[in-house]
């Protein structure tokens, strides 16, 4: 199958490209740089250059397609809320080239969207949250469900590998700033966690099974609590780890402060049945503990 992937130079990505490649497929990557350009098609992928915000790009990637792997998003966090609309007229693009045919859109969204009941983790079919400003994704997803798209959703945990953790590489910025590694509270509230090469593969499996309507957890770790991940990077940078107060989150952590409190932990037991997937790769803390923090 020839895929088009967004996002195809970014962290997820470069474990993705290799992997559909690997699998037997094709790939079109859409790149902004030549550096990119170049790193397809070190990898054995086409290249189409292009943007989120260029949406004739996208729709000639999904035109010249016969399936959709849309990774892109924008992390400048000081505009996150234009990049959720960036990326939600991105995907109705996509989305329209694709109305009328067979072909799958598998799309990125995140566990955050999922909501926490009592405390439990959340799950693939249960409630979604409101809070976060990307909320409106997995809505206007379903609405292309509904006009016959064969897509699909893969929400994202804290994806990582010794260079990178979701939003974890901000907390650590925060610690090695100030010196400090802080957690809120006793630090119990929990974020899960995936390796990149298992999110990688789950992205392969979500396009291959192509069922309409699904949403895919990938979690391998349901929740590891904020006061061990403070731990790993005190251990880490060599800082002492502080318990701070509900009222200083503002103050210590900054835009990070939306994040850092909630208690988000969630299940991937529903994906892990029905794709047959099983999360190896190593553990949150783990990566972490294996960081050279030296750089940075």
């Amino acid at each position: 199958m020839r895929i088009f992937v967004t996002g195809s130079t970014g962290f997820i990505g470069s474990a993705l490209v290799p992997d559909l490649i690997k699998a037997g497929h094709q790939v079109l990557g859409m790149t902004r740089s030549e550096a990119g350009a170049e790193k397809l098609r070190a990898a054995g992928a086409e290249v189409l250059h292009g943007n989120l915000e260029d949406l004739d790009s996208l729709r000639k990637g999904a035109a010249d397609s016969e399936g959709v792997i849309h990774l892109a998003f924008s992390h400048d966090f000081s505009q996150f809320e234009k990049n959720a609309a960036d990326e939600r007229r991105a995907i109705t693009a996509l989305g329209e080239v694709l109305e009328g045919s067979d072909r799958p859109m598998v799309v990125t969204s995140g566990t955050a969207m999922a909501a926490n009941v009592d405390g439990k983790p959340s799950t693939e079919d249960g409630p979604t949250a409101s809070w976060n400003p990307r909320a409106g994704l997995e809505t206007v997803v379903k609405e292309f469900t509904e006009r016959g798209v064969k897509t699909s959703i893969v929400r994202l945990a804290q994806i990582h590998d010794t260079h990178k953790q979701g939003l974890v590489p901000y907390i650590t910025a925060v610690a090695r700033e100030k010196r400090v590694s802080a957690y809120i509270g006793d630090g119990a509230n929990r974020w899960p966690a995936a390796h990149v090469s298992d999110a990688a593969r789950l992205y392969r499996l979500a396009l291959e099974k192509a069922e309409p309507g699904a949403i895919y957890h990938a979690v391998g770790e349901e929740g590891v609590s904020m006061k061990a991940i403070a731990e790993a990077l005190g251990r880490g940078l060599k800082v002492a780890v502080v318990s701070i107060t509900p009222e200083e989150t503002a103050g210590h952590f900054g835009w990070l402060a939306a994040f850092a409190p909630h208690d988000m932990p969630s299940s991937s037991a529903i994906t892990q049945k029905k794709l047959n997937w099983k999360p190896i790769g190593p553990g949150l803390i783990a990566d972490l503990d294996g960081m050279d923090y030296t750089q940075g």
